[in-house]
C-alpha cells in the first residue's frame, strides 16, 4: 500500500466514524484534494509525511481524547492551508473545515469541534480538561522530542520553507519562538506526551538555541 492509498484509508475510516455510521458522500475526493494541499511545493516540513506522522501520533495518544476520530479530522485540516509568508493560515484551514466537512455529511456540532481544535493550533495552549485539545497540540509538537538527527532534520526543513527571509531575520525570529516554548510551564498536556516527550523536546530546543546564537 503507497503512502498516498494509506493516508486516504485513514481520512476515510475518521470520516466514516465521525459520521456515526450515517450516509453520506464518498469520502475520497476529499481526501484527494487535501493530499494535493499537503504536497503543494512551497512545503518542506508541513508535507504529508508530517501529516501521517502527527496522525500516528494521534494514534498513540487517542485513549486521552474524548472524541479521538475528530481530532484526526483535524489534523488533516490543521495545516491545509499554509502559506510560509501569511499569519492566517490556522484560520484559513479551519475555515475550509467549516466549508469541507458539513458537505462531505459530518453533523455542525461535530464539524465546529474540528474547526476548533484547528484554531487551537495557532497557540498550542489547550484549555485545562480540553482532551481533544491536549491530544492534537502534544502530537502537532511531537516532532519537537525526535531524536537528533530527526530534529536536526525538522529544522532545517523549516528553513527551507523560510527561505525567503534573511538569515539574520530567520535566526532573530527563530531564536524568539524557541525560547516561548521553553518558557511554557510544560509543553506537553497529556500524561504520555509529558513523561515521554518532554524532556527531550527540551533539551532539543535548548540545543537548536544555542545553535542559532552562535
Amino acid at each position: 500500500m503507497t503512502d498516498a492509498t494509506a493516508l486516504r484509508v485513514r481520512w476515510q475510516d475518521a470520516l466514516v466514524a465521525a459520521r456515526g455510521g450515517a450516509p453520506g458522500p464518498d469520502p475520497l475526493p476529499y481526501a484527494d484534494n487535501l493530499l494535493d494541499r499537503w504536497a503543494e511545493p512551497q512545503r518542506r516540513y508541513h508535507t504529508t509525511a508530517h501529516l501521517a506522522q502527527v496522525l500516528d501520533r494521534v494514534d498513540t495518544l487517542a485513549g486521552h481524547a474524548a472524541d479521538p476520530d475528530l481530532v484526526r479530522l483535524a489534523v488533516w485540516f490543521h495545516d491545509a492551508v499554509y502559506r510560509p509568508d501569511r499569519t492566517e493560515n490556522e484560520e484559513r484551514s479551519a475555515a475550509l473545515a467549516e466549508r469541507a466537512l458539513p458537505e462531505a455529511g459530518l453533523p455542525d456540532t461535530a464539524t465546529a469541534e474540528v474547526a476548533r481544535l484547528v484554531r487551537l493550533t495557532v497557540t498550542h495552549d489547550p484549555a485545562d480538561g480540553d482532551t481533544n485539545g491536549e491530544v492534537l497540540c502534544d502530537a502537532d509538537l511531537a516532532i519537537l522530542a525526535a531524536a537528533p538527527k530527526e530534529y536536526a532534520a525538522y529544522a532545517a526543513q523549516v528553513r527551507e520553507e523560510y527561505g525567503f527571509v534573511p538569515d539574520d531575520a530567520f535566526r532573530e525570529g527563530r531564536s524568539a519562538v524557541l525560547r516561548q516554548l521553553l518558557e511554557l510551564p510544560r509543553l506537553f498536556r497529556t500524561p504520555y506526551g509529558a513523561a515521554e516527550w518532554e524532556p527531550r523536546a527540551r533539551q532539543n530546543l535548548t540545543t537548536e538555541l544555542d545553535l542559532l546564537s552562535h
